[in-house]
Protein backbone atom coordinates (compact mmCIF):
# COMPACT_ATOMS: atom_id res chain seq x y z
CA UNK A 1 0.00 0.00 0.00
CA UNK A 2 2.71 2.25 0.81
CA UNK A 3 4.62 1.99 -2.45
CA UNK A 4 1.62 2.67 -4.42
CA UNK A 5 1.15 5.68 -2.21
CA UNK A 6 4.57 7.05 -2.58
CA UNK A 7 3.77 6.56 -6.91
CA UNK A 8 1.16 7.98 -7.03
CA UNK A 9 2.61 11.16 -5.08
CA UNK A 10 5.75 10.93 -7.34
CA UNK A 11 3.42 10.90 -9.99
CA UNK A 12 1.46 14.48 -9.01
CA UNK A 13 4.75 16.41 -8.41
CA UNK A 14 6.46 15.27 -11.28
CA UNK A 15 3.25 15.57 -13.91
CA UNK A 16 4.77 19.18 -15.45
CA UNK A 17 8.01 17.85 -15.62
CA UNK A 18 8.04 14.32 -17.15
CA UNK A 19 4.18 14.11 -18.60
CA UNK A 20 3.05 15.95 -21.65
CA UNK A 21 -0.46 16.30 -22.56
CA UNK A 22 -2.02 17.42 -25.99
CA UNK A 23 -5.13 17.30 -27.77
CA UNK A 24 -6.09 14.65 -30.51
CA UNK A 25 -8.64 15.23 -32.95
CA UNK A 26 -8.89 13.72 -36.81
CA UNK A 27 -10.80 16.36 -38.34
CA UNK A 28 -11.11 20.03 -37.11
CA UNK A 29 -11.91 22.04 -39.13
CA UNK A 30 -10.54 25.29 -38.11
CA UNK A 31 -13.15 26.18 -35.62
CA UNK A 32 -14.30 23.44 -33.64
CA UNK A 33 -13.66 19.37 -33.99
CA UNK A 34 -16.11 17.02 -36.11
CA UNK A 35 -14.58 13.54 -34.64
CA UNK A 36 -14.72 14.74 -31.17
CA UNK A 37 -11.71 16.34 -28.81
CA UNK A 38 -9.76 14.36 -26.65
CA UNK A 39 -6.75 14.32 -24.89
CA UNK A 40 -3.62 12.65 -25.24
CA UNK A 41 -0.41 12.03 -22.82
CA UNK A 42 3.27 11.05 -23.41
CA UNK A 43 6.34 10.96 -21.80
CA UNK A 44 8.20 13.99 -21.70
CA UNK A 45 11.79 12.83 -21.34
CA UNK A 46 13.37 12.47 -24.50
CA UNK A 47 14.62 15.01 -27.00
CA UNK A 48 12.73 14.30 -30.24
CA UNK A 49 9.77 13.03 -28.40
CA UNK A 50 8.65 16.32 -26.24
CA UNK A 51 6.58 18.09 -29.08
CA UNK A 52 2.67 18.29 -29.78
CA UNK A 53 1.74 17.58 -33.57
CA UNK A 54 -0.29 19.84 -35.80
CA UNK A 55 -1.05 18.78 -39.18
CA UNK A 56 -2.32 21.16 -41.56
CA UNK A 57 -3.95 20.07 -44.93
CA UNK A 58 -4.20 22.31 -47.84
CA UNK A 59 -5.59 21.54 -51.18
CA UNK A 60 -4.54 23.19 -54.61
CA UNK A 61 -7.13 24.91 -56.44
CA UNK A 62 -6.70 24.06 -60.18
CA UNK A 63 -8.06 27.17 -61.20
CA UNK A 64 -6.38 30.04 -59.45
CA UNK A 65 -3.06 27.59 -58.29
CA UNK A 66 -3.22 28.58 -54.56
CA UNK A 67 -3.05 26.42 -51.39
CA UNK A 68 -6.35 26.60 -49.84
CA UNK A 69 -7.13 25.16 -45.94
CA UNK A 70 -9.03 21.84 -45.97
CA UNK A 71 -8.61 20.92 -42.41
CA UNK A 72 -6.35 20.12 -39.50
CA UNK A 73 -5.24 16.88 -37.69
CA UNK A 74 -3.62 17.33 -34.11
CA UNK A 75 -2.23 14.53 -32.38
CA UNK A 76 0.51 13.55 -29.72
CA UNK A 77 2.82 11.20 -32.31
CA UNK A 78 6.65 12.28 -32.47
CA UNK A 79 6.85 15.31 -34.77
CA UNK A 80 8.44 16.62 -37.48
CA UNK A 81 8.20 19.84 -38.67
CA UNK A 82 7.98 21.09 -42.43
CA UNK A 83 5.74 20.97 -45.48
CA UNK A 84 5.49 17.89 -47.64
CA UNK A 85 3.16 17.14 -50.79
CA UNK A 86 1.21 14.16 -49.83
CA UNK A 87 -0.92 13.79 -53.77
CA UNK A 88 -0.69 15.88 -56.94
CA UNK A 89 -3.09 18.23 -55.33
CA UNK A 90 -2.93 18.03 -51.18
CA UNK A 91 -0.27 19.41 -48.93
CA UNK A 92 0.80 18.96 -45.46
CA UNK A 93 2.41 21.38 -43.46
CA UNK A 94 3.79 19.94 -39.61
CA UNK A 95 4.09 22.27 -37.01
CA UNK A 96 5.47 21.44 -33.85
CA UNK A 97 4.76 23.26 -29.98
CA UNK A 98 6.39 21.94 -26.98
CA UNK A 99 6.18 25.17 -24.76
CA UNK A 100 3.03 24.12 -22.74
CA UNK A 101 0.72 21.65 -22.15
CA UNK A 102 -2.12 21.31 -25.04
CA UNK A 103 -0.25 23.83 -27.14
CA UNK A 104 -2.12 22.29 -30.45
CA UNK A 105 -5.06 23.48 -29.85
CA UNK A 106 -5.88 23.96 -33.80
CA UNK A 107 -5.80 27.53 -33.71
CA UNK A 108 -2.72 28.40 -34.99
CA UNK A 109 -3.64 28.41 -38.62
CA UNK A 110 -3.63 31.76 -39.46
CA UNK A 111 -5.81 31.27 -42.59
CA UNK A 112 -9.04 30.50 -40.41
CA UNK A 113 -8.59 32.10 -37.01
CA UNK A 114 -7.40 35.34 -37.32
CA UNK A 115 -9.55 38.60 -38.26
CA UNK A 116 -7.96 41.79 -39.75
CA UNK A 117 -7.06 43.45 -36.12
CA UNK A 118 -8.94 41.60 -33.95
CA UNK A 119 -5.89 39.59 -32.51
CA UNK A 120 -1.89 40.20 -31.90
CA UNK A 121 -0.33 36.62 -33.25
CA UNK A 122 1.58 36.25 -30.54
CA UNK A 123 -1.56 36.36 -28.70
CA UNK A 124 -3.04 33.39 -30.04
CA UNK A 125 0.35 30.77 -30.54
CA UNK A 126 1.18 31.84 -27.02
CA UNK A 127 -1.83 32.54 -24.61
CA UNK A 128 -0.88 35.61 -23.23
Amino acid sequence: MFPLLLLCIFTVLLMDEVIRSCYQCAHFDGYRCRSGLKKCWKFNLMIHNRSCSTEHYYYTDRITGRALYRYTRLSCKVCEEGMVQVFHDLLKETFCCSHDNLCNNGNINLDTTLKFGDKNIYDVLFKV
